[in-house]
Protein backbone atom coordinates (compact mmCIF):
# COMPACT_ATOMS: atom_id res chain seq x y z
CA UNK A 1 0.00 0.00 0.00
CA UNK A 2 2.86 2.55 1.04
CA UNK A 3 4.35 2.25 -2.64
CA UNK A 4 1.38 4.53 -3.72
CA UNK A 5 2.81 8.12 -3.90
CA UNK A 6 0.99 10.87 -5.34
CA UNK A 7 3.44 14.11 -6.49
CA UNK A 8 1.25 17.04 -6.92
CA UNK A 9 2.24 20.07 -8.80
CA UNK A 10 1.14 23.70 -9.82
CA UNK A 11 1.02 23.84 -13.41
CA UNK A 12 -0.42 26.61 -15.10
CA UNK A 13 -4.11 26.93 -14.35
CA UNK A 14 -4.24 23.28 -13.37
CA UNK A 15 -2.70 20.82 -11.04
CA UNK A 16 -0.82 17.42 -12.14
CA UNK A 17 -1.02 14.58 -10.44
CA UNK A 18 1.80 12.14 -11.24
CA UNK A 19 1.45 8.53 -9.85
CA UNK A 20 4.64 6.53 -10.52
CA UNK A 21 4.25 3.20 -10.37
CA UNK A 22 4.68 -0.19 -12.50
CA UNK A 23 1.62 -1.94 -11.44
CA UNK A 24 -0.02 -1.40 -14.28
CA UNK A 25 0.97 -2.49 -17.97
CA UNK A 26 -0.91 0.28 -19.47
CA UNK A 27 -0.46 4.45 -18.72
CA UNK A 28 -3.63 6.58 -18.02
CA UNK A 29 -3.94 10.13 -18.63
CA UNK A 30 -7.23 11.70 -16.72
CA UNK A 31 -8.28 15.28 -17.06
CA UNK A 32 -10.56 16.37 -14.65
CA UNK A 33 -12.89 19.65 -14.55
CA UNK A 34 -14.89 20.57 -11.53
CA UNK A 35 -17.58 23.26 -11.10
CA UNK A 36 -20.40 24.08 -9.31
CA UNK A 37 -23.71 22.42 -10.37
CA UNK A 38 -25.99 25.29 -11.51
CA UNK A 39 -29.67 24.80 -13.48
CA UNK A 40 -28.32 26.85 -15.82
CA UNK A 41 -25.77 25.34 -17.52
CA UNK A 42 -26.32 21.24 -16.06
CA UNK A 43 -27.58 20.65 -19.50
CA UNK A 44 -25.15 22.13 -21.80
CA UNK A 45 -21.88 21.05 -19.41
CA UNK A 46 -23.36 17.55 -20.12
CA UNK A 47 -23.37 17.63 -23.70
CA UNK A 48 -19.57 19.77 -23.98
CA UNK A 49 -17.81 16.27 -23.47
CA UNK A 50 -19.50 14.75 -25.81
CA UNK A 51 -19.31 16.94 -28.65
CA UNK A 52 -15.69 17.03 -27.87
CA UNK A 53 -14.75 13.53 -28.08
CA UNK A 54 -16.30 13.19 -31.13
CA UNK A 55 -14.19 14.98 -33.43
CA UNK A 56 -11.79 17.77 -33.52
CA UNK A 57 -9.81 20.11 -35.46
CA UNK A 58 -7.07 17.33 -37.15
CA UNK A 59 -9.81 14.59 -36.93
CA UNK A 60 -13.00 16.00 -37.91
CA UNK A 61 -15.02 13.04 -38.07
CA UNK A 62 -15.41 10.05 -35.36
CA UNK A 63 -14.06 7.73 -37.52
CA UNK A 64 -11.15 9.66 -38.38
CA UNK A 65 -10.45 10.17 -34.74
CA UNK A 66 -11.00 6.62 -33.45
CA UNK A 67 -9.15 5.18 -36.25
CA UNK A 68 -6.17 7.59 -34.73
CA UNK A 69 -6.56 5.74 -32.16
CA UNK A 70 -6.36 2.07 -33.25
CA UNK A 71 -2.98 3.51 -34.36
CA UNK A 72 -1.89 4.15 -30.92
CA UNK A 73 -1.98 0.57 -30.58
CA UNK A 74 -5.40 0.19 -29.52
CA UNK A 75 -5.19 3.22 -27.08
CA UNK A 76 -9.19 4.35 -25.77
CA UNK A 77 -10.32 7.56 -25.02
CA UNK A 78 -13.42 7.78 -22.67
CA UNK A 79 -15.47 10.54 -21.16
CA UNK A 80 -17.58 10.67 -18.32
CA UNK A 81 -19.79 12.65 -16.10
CA UNK A 82 -20.31 12.71 -12.18
CA UNK A 83 -21.93 14.72 -9.69
CA UNK A 84 -19.61 15.33 -6.46
CA UNK A 85 -21.50 16.61 -3.89
CA UNK A 86 -22.43 20.02 -4.84
CA UNK A 87 -19.92 19.61 -8.03
CA UNK A 88 -20.29 18.73 -11.65
CA UNK A 89 -17.57 16.91 -12.84
CA UNK A 90 -16.39 16.23 -16.50
CA UNK A 91 -13.51 13.42 -17.28
CA UNK A 92 -11.03 12.72 -19.95
CA UNK A 93 -9.74 9.47 -20.11
CA UNK A 94 -7.00 8.26 -21.81
CA UNK A 95 -5.49 4.62 -21.70
CA UNK A 96 -2.52 3.75 -23.94
CA UNK A 97 0.15 1.16 -24.15
CA UNK A 98 3.59 1.78 -22.37
CA UNK A 99 5.91 1.82 -25.18
CA UNK A 100 8.33 -0.11 -22.52
CA UNK A 101 6.40 -3.43 -23.34
CA UNK A 102 6.94 -2.64 -27.25
CA UNK A 103 9.38 -3.27 -29.87
CA UNK A 104 8.28 -0.08 -31.82
CA UNK A 105 10.33 3.08 -29.89
CA UNK A 106 7.18 5.78 -30.78
CA UNK A 107 6.99 7.81 -27.71
CA UNK A 108 3.67 6.76 -26.60
CA UNK A 109 3.12 8.46 -23.92
CA UNK A 110 3.71 12.37 -25.45
CA UNK A 111 1.43 11.02 -28.37
CA UNK A 112 -1.73 10.64 -25.67
CA UNK A 113 -0.20 13.97 -24.64
CA UNK A 114 -0.65 15.46 -27.59
CA UNK A 115 -4.14 13.77 -28.34
CA UNK A 116 -5.84 14.98 -24.87
CA UNK A 117 -4.12 18.31 -25.98
CA UNK A 118 -6.12 18.10 -29.54
CA UNK A 119 -9.30 16.88 -27.47
CA UNK A 120 -9.40 19.99 -25.47
CA UNK A 121 -7.81 22.60 -27.24
CA UNK A 122 -8.00 22.20 -30.81
CA UNK A 123 -12.00 21.34 -31.44
CA UNK A 124 -13.76 20.45 -34.37
CA UNK A 125 -14.60 24.58 -34.64
CA UNK A 126 -14.40 27.26 -36.68
CA UNK A 127 -15.80 31.47 -35.93
CA UNK A 128 -16.45 30.82 -32.12
CA UNK A 129 -18.92 27.86 -32.93
CA UNK A 130 -18.63 24.04 -32.81
CA UNK A 131 -19.18 21.99 -35.98
CA UNK A 132 -22.88 21.92 -36.39
CA UNK A 133 -23.33 17.81 -37.68
CA UNK A 134 -21.69 17.37 -33.99
CA UNK A 135 -23.45 19.24 -32.24
CA UNK A 136 -27.13 18.01 -33.25
CA UNK A 137 -25.74 14.49 -33.38
CA UNK A 138 -24.57 14.38 -29.92
CA UNK A 139 -27.59 16.37 -28.61
CA UNK A 140 -29.70 12.93 -29.59
CA UNK A 141 -27.72 11.33 -28.19
CA UNK A 142 -28.12 13.22 -25.07
CA UNK A 143 -31.68 12.99 -25.37
CA UNK A 144 -31.63 8.96 -25.41
CA UNK A 145 -29.15 9.62 -22.46
CA UNK A 146 -31.75 11.26 -20.79
CA UNK A 147 -34.82 8.59 -21.72
CA UNK A 148 -32.45 5.67 -20.74
CA UNK A 149 -32.93 6.99 -17.30
CA UNK A 150 -36.73 6.95 -17.30
CA UNK A 151 -36.17 3.66 -18.73
CA UNK A 152 -34.39 1.90 -15.99
CA UNK A 153 -37.39 2.20 -13.49
CA UNK A 154 -34.13 0.93 -10.51
CA UNK A 155 -32.37 3.87 -11.94
CA UNK A 156 -35.18 6.58 -12.05
CA UNK A 157 -36.27 5.87 -8.65
CA UNK A 158 -32.93 6.82 -7.53
CA UNK A 159 -32.87 9.85 -9.30
CA UNK A 160 -36.53 10.66 -8.03
CA UNK A 161 -35.81 9.90 -4.52
CA UNK A 162 -32.70 12.51 -4.94
CA UNK A 163 -35.06 15.07 -6.87
CA UNK A 164 -37.45 14.96 -4.05
CA UNK A 165 -35.00 14.93 -1.24
CA UNK A 166 -33.03 17.94 -2.17
CA UNK A 167 -35.53 19.81 -3.92
CA UNK A 168 -33.98 23.75 -4.04
CA UNK A 169 -30.25 22.19 -4.42
CA UNK A 170 -28.12 21.62 -6.89
CA UNK A 171 -27.71 18.33 -6.08
CA UNK A 172 -31.46 17.68 -6.76
CA UNK A 173 -29.95 18.58 -10.93
CA UNK A 174 -30.02 15.45 -13.15
CA UNK A 175 -26.01 14.60 -14.36
CA UNK A 176 -26.60 15.20 -17.71
CA UNK A 177 -29.09 17.66 -17.56
CA UNK A 178 -32.66 17.93 -18.64
CA UNK A 179 -34.61 16.96 -21.93
CA UNK A 180 -36.33 20.06 -22.51
CA UNK A 181 -33.28 22.06 -22.77
CA UNK A 182 -31.25 20.50 -25.47
CA UNK A 183 -32.70 21.40 -27.91
CA UNK A 184 -32.28 24.94 -27.26
CA UNK A 185 -28.21 24.32 -27.38
CA UNK A 186 -26.77 26.04 -30.63
CA UNK A 187 -22.79 25.68 -31.98
CA UNK A 188 -22.36 28.91 -30.72
CA UNK A 189 -23.92 28.48 -27.22
CA UNK A 190 -22.37 25.22 -26.40
CA UNK A 191 -18.52 26.94 -28.15
CA UNK A 192 -18.95 30.21 -25.43
CA UNK A 193 -19.56 27.07 -22.51
CA UNK A 194 -16.75 25.93 -23.63
CA UNK A 195 -14.66 28.93 -23.20
CA UNK A 196 -16.18 29.45 -19.85
CA UNK A 197 -15.13 26.34 -18.72
CA UNK A 198 -11.77 26.36 -19.75
CA UNK A 199 -11.04 29.85 -17.85
CA UNK A 200 -13.39 29.03 -14.83
CA UNK A 201 -13.03 25.42 -14.00
CA UNK A 202 -10.99 23.65 -11.31
CA UNK A 203 -9.01 21.41 -13.56
CA UNK A 204 -6.75 18.44 -12.42
CA UNK A 205 -4.77 16.06 -14.68
CA UNK A 206 -3.56 12.92 -13.23
CA UNK A 207 -0.69 10.36 -15.10
CA UNK A 208 -0.78 7.16 -13.82
CA UNK A 209 1.80 3.90 -14.56
CA UNK A 210 5.13 3.51 -15.00
CA UNK A 211 6.31 6.94 -16.11
CA UNK A 212 8.68 9.31 -14.91
CA UNK A 213 7.63 12.57 -13.19
CA UNK A 214 9.79 14.63 -14.94
CA UNK A 215 9.35 13.55 -17.96
CA UNK A 216 5.52 13.99 -17.51
CA UNK A 217 6.03 17.50 -16.68
CA UNK A 218 7.61 18.22 -19.24
CA UNK A 219 5.28 17.34 -21.78
CA UNK A 220 2.58 18.98 -19.43
CA UNK A 221 4.06 22.48 -19.36
CA UNK A 222 4.58 21.77 -23.61
CA UNK A 223 1.11 20.78 -24.32
CA UNK A 224 -1.35 22.09 -21.92
CA UNK A 225 -1.49 25.82 -20.60
CA UNK A 226 -4.50 27.71 -19.09
CA UNK A 227 -5.57 31.15 -17.76
CA UNK A 228 -4.18 31.19 -13.72
CA UNK A 229 -7.93 30.98 -11.87
CA UNK A 230 -9.64 30.75 -8.68
CA UNK A 231 -12.04 27.93 -9.07
CA UNK A 232 -15.76 28.83 -7.89
CA UNK A 233 -16.97 26.90 -4.66
CA UNK A 234 -19.99 25.27 -4.45
CA UNK A 235 -22.13 27.32 -1.22
CA UNK A 236 -21.66 24.66 1.45
CA UNK A 237 -25.59 23.62 2.05
CA UNK A 238 -26.24 22.29 5.71
CA UNK A 239 -29.27 21.67 5.42
CA UNK A 240 -31.59 21.54 8.56
CA UNK A 241 -33.31 18.60 9.69
CA UNK A 242 -36.77 18.24 8.44
CA UNK A 243 -39.21 17.85 11.20
CA UNK A 244 -41.46 15.37 9.30
CA UNK A 245 -40.12 12.80 7.04
CA UNK A 246 -41.14 13.73 3.46
CA UNK A 247 -43.19 10.49 2.11
CA UNK A 248 -43.43 10.57 -1.55
CA UNK A 249 -45.68 7.95 -3.67
CA UNK A 250 -45.28 8.08 -7.16
CA UNK A 251 -47.98 5.36 -10.09
CA UNK A 252 -46.49 3.90 -13.21
CA UNK A 253 -47.02 1.02 -15.06
CA UNK A 254 -44.68 -1.16 -13.09
CA UNK A 255 -44.80 -4.53 -11.96
CA UNK A 256 -42.06 -4.34 -9.27
CA UNK A 257 -42.03 -1.56 -6.92
CA UNK A 258 -39.29 0.28 -6.07
CA UNK A 259 -38.81 1.73 -2.54
CA UNK A 260 -35.77 4.12 -2.08
CA UNK A 261 -35.14 5.55 1.18
CA UNK A 262 -32.76 8.96 1.98
CA UNK A 263 -30.84 9.77 5.15
CA UNK A 264 -29.28 12.92 5.95
CA UNK A 265 -25.35 11.69 7.38
CA UNK A 266 -24.03 14.63 8.49
CA UNK A 267 -20.75 13.58 7.61
CA UNK A 268 -18.74 13.98 4.56
CA UNK A 269 -15.53 12.76 3.28
CA UNK A 270 -12.70 14.31 5.26
CA UNK A 271 -14.71 14.18 8.44
CA UNK A 272 -13.05 12.58 11.56
CA UNK A 273 -15.92 10.13 11.88
CA UNK A 274 -16.46 9.59 7.50
CA UNK A 275 -14.47 6.47 7.88
CA UNK A 276 -16.56 4.86 10.80
CA UNK A 277 -19.41 5.98 8.44
CA UNK A 278 -18.24 3.72 5.97
CA UNK A 279 -18.05 0.26 8.19
CA UNK A 280 -21.67 2.17 9.66
CA UNK A 281 -23.06 1.71 6.15
CA UNK A 282 -21.30 -2.31 5.40
CA UNK A 283 -23.02 -3.62 8.49
CA UNK A 284 -26.46 -1.44 7.68
CA UNK A 285 -26.45 -2.05 4.06
CA UNK A 286 -23.65 -2.06 2.04
CA UNK A 287 -22.55 -6.21 1.36
CA UNK A 288 -24.48 -9.37 1.31
CA UNK A 289 -24.15 -10.01 5.34
CA UNK A 290 -25.42 -6.68 5.76
CA UNK A 291 -28.71 -6.04 7.72
CA UNK A 292 -30.78 -5.07 5.21
CA UNK A 293 -29.83 -7.81 3.26
CA UNK A 294 -30.44 -10.63 5.30
CA UNK A 295 -33.95 -9.33 7.50
CA UNK A 296 -35.38 -7.46 4.45
CA UNK A 297 -34.49 -9.45 1.55
CA UNK A 298 -33.72 -13.35 3.26
CA UNK A 299 -35.72 -13.65 6.70
CA UNK A 300 -38.97 -11.56 5.74
CA UNK A 301 -38.56 -12.11 1.76
CA UNK A 302 -39.82 -9.07 1.73
CA UNK A 303 -37.37 -7.50 -1.54
CA UNK A 304 -35.71 -8.80 -4.57
CA UNK A 305 -33.04 -6.57 -3.68
CA UNK A 306 -32.08 -4.39 -0.55
CA UNK A 307 -29.13 -2.53 -0.21
CA UNK A 308 -27.53 1.09 0.86
CA UNK A 309 -24.88 3.13 -0.66
CA UNK A 310 -23.29 6.53 0.84
CA UNK A 311 -22.96 9.70 -1.12
CA UNK A 312 -19.47 10.62 0.09
CA UNK A 313 -19.50 14.60 -0.52
CA UNK A 314 -23.06 15.47 -0.16
CA UNK A 315 -23.67 13.33 3.01
CA UNK A 316 -26.44 11.03 2.34
CA UNK A 317 -27.06 7.53 2.91
CA UNK A 318 -29.28 5.99 0.26
CA UNK A 319 -31.85 2.48 0.73
CA UNK A 320 -32.44 1.24 -2.85
CA UNK A 321 -34.62 -1.78 -2.60
CA UNK A 322 -37.43 -4.05 -5.22
CA UNK A 323 -40.50 -5.24 -3.59
CA UNK A 324 -43.93 -6.23 -4.42
CA UNK A 325 -46.39 -3.20 -4.20
CA UNK A 326 -48.33 -4.68 -1.19
CA UNK A 327 -45.34 -5.01 0.51
CA UNK A 328 -44.90 -1.19 1.50
CA UNK A 329 -45.89 -0.66 4.59
CA UNK A 330 -44.23 -3.79 6.17
CA UNK A 331 -40.54 -3.16 4.29
CA UNK A 332 -40.82 0.52 5.24
CA UNK A 333 -41.28 -0.67 8.81
CA UNK A 334 -38.65 -3.43 9.09
CA UNK A 335 -35.58 -0.81 6.80
CA UNK A 336 -36.77 1.78 9.67
CA UNK A 337 -36.19 -1.03 12.25
CA UNK A 338 -32.42 -2.25 11.12
CA UNK A 339 -31.91 1.78 11.15
CA UNK A 340 -33.08 2.14 14.98
CA UNK A 341 -31.11 -1.54 15.92
CA UNK A 342 -27.78 0.06 14.51
CA UNK A 343 -28.34 3.10 16.39
CA UNK A 344 -28.93 1.27 19.96
CA UNK A 345 -25.93 -1.41 18.76
CA UNK A 346 -27.31 -4.06 18.04
CA UNK A 347 -24.43 -5.50 15.94
CA UNK A 348 -21.61 -8.11 16.91
CA UNK A 349 -17.73 -7.90 17.02
CA UNK A 350 -17.48 -10.70 14.66
CA UNK A 351 -20.45 -8.51 12.10
CA UNK A 352 -17.78 -5.31 11.99
CA UNK A 353 -14.75 -7.28 11.85
CA UNK A 354 -16.43 -8.97 8.93
CA UNK A 355 -17.41 -5.65 7.88
CA UNK A 356 -13.48 -3.87 8.08
CA UNK A 357 -12.39 -7.12 6.03
CA UNK A 358 -14.79 -6.76 3.32
CA UNK A 359 -14.26 -2.49 3.09
CA UNK A 360 -10.52 -3.32 2.81
CA UNK A 361 -10.91 -6.03 0.23
CA UNK A 362 -12.87 -3.87 -1.83
CA UNK A 363 -10.43 -1.05 -1.69
CA UNK A 364 -7.68 -2.95 -2.30
CA UNK A 365 -9.76 -4.70 -5.43
CA UNK A 366 -10.53 -0.64 -6.80
CA UNK A 367 -7.41 0.25 -6.57
CA UNK A 368 -5.79 -2.59 -8.66
CA UNK A 369 -7.02 -0.69 -11.80
CA UNK A 370 -6.12 2.93 -12.48
CA UNK A 371 -9.36 4.55 -13.09
CA UNK A 372 -10.11 2.93 -9.35
CA UNK A 373 -7.07 4.60 -8.15
CA UNK A 374 -8.13 7.61 -9.75
CA UNK A 375 -11.18 8.24 -7.77
CA UNK A 376 -10.30 7.08 -4.04
CA UNK A 377 -7.69 10.03 -5.00
CA UNK A 378 -9.62 12.59 -6.62
CA UNK A 379 -11.98 12.46 -3.39
CA UNK A 380 -9.35 14.88 -2.14
CA UNK A 381 -9.85 17.64 -4.71
CA UNK A 382 -13.84 17.69 -4.01
CA UNK A 383 -13.12 18.04 -0.72
CA UNK A 384 -9.77 20.08 -0.39
CA UNK A 385 -8.19 17.49 2.31
CA UNK A 386 -5.23 14.94 1.79
CA UNK A 387 -5.67 11.45 3.20
CA UNK A 388 -4.13 8.78 1.71
CA UNK A 389 -5.19 5.00 1.23
CA UNK A 390 -3.05 4.01 4.27
CA UNK A 391 -4.76 6.34 6.07
CA UNK A 392 -8.28 5.54 4.99
CA UNK A 393 -7.71 1.79 6.17
CA UNK A 394 -5.99 2.60 9.58
CA UNK A 395 -8.99 5.06 10.30
CA UNK A 396 -11.59 2.58 9.03
CA UNK A 397 -9.65 -0.44 11.28
CA UNK A 398 -10.03 1.98 14.39
CA UNK A 399 -13.96 2.65 14.43
CA UNK A 400 -15.03 0.78 18.05
CA UNK A 401 -19.19 0.03 18.75
CA UNK A 402 -19.36 3.10 20.83
CA UNK A 403 -17.86 5.31 17.52
CA UNK A 404 -20.81 3.19 14.76
CA UNK A 405 -23.59 3.91 17.75
CA UNK A 406 -22.53 7.50 17.84
CA UNK A 407 -22.48 7.94 13.75
CA UNK A 408 -25.86 5.94 14.29
CA UNK A 409 -27.41 9.17 15.94
CA UNK A 410 -26.05 11.65 13.53
CA UNK A 411 -28.41 10.13 10.92
CA UNK A 412 -31.58 11.30 10.30
CA UNK A 413 -34.23 10.05 7.53
CA UNK A 414 -35.31 12.63 5.42
CA UNK A 415 -37.18 11.01 2.59
CA UNK A 416 -39.30 7.84 1.39
CA UNK A 417 -40.03 7.27 -2.26
CA UNK A 418 -42.16 5.00 -3.84
CA UNK A 419 -42.23 4.26 -6.92
CA UNK A 420 -45.57 1.65 -7.34
CA UNK A 421 -47.88 -0.20 -9.85
CA UNK A 422 -51.00 1.00 -11.39
CA UNK A 423 -53.82 -1.33 -10.79
CA UNK A 424 -52.74 -2.88 -14.58
CA UNK A 425 -49.26 -2.98 -13.68
CA UNK A 426 -50.05 -5.33 -10.35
Amino acid sequence: MGNISEKITEMQGYKLHVIETDKYKTNTIVWRMKAPLTKKDVTKRALLPQVLQSSSANYPTTIKLRSYLDDLYGATLYVDLSKKGEYHVISFLIEIANEKFLTDPAPLLKKGFELLAEILLHPNASGNAFDRETVEKEKRTQKQRIQSVYDDKMRYSNVRLIEEMCKGEPYALQVHGEAAEVEAITPDSLYEYYQKALAEDEMNLYVIGDVKEAEVKAFAEELLKFETRTPKQAEDLRVSQKSDVNEVKEQQDVKQGKLNIGYRTNISYGDPDYFTLQVFNGIFGGFAHSKLFINVREKASLAYYAASRLESHKGLLMVMSGIDNKNYDQAVKIIREQMEAMRKGDFTEEEIEQTKAVIKNQILETIDTSRGLLELLYHNVVAKTNIGIDTWLSEMQKATREDIIAVGNKINLDTIYFLTGTEAGQ
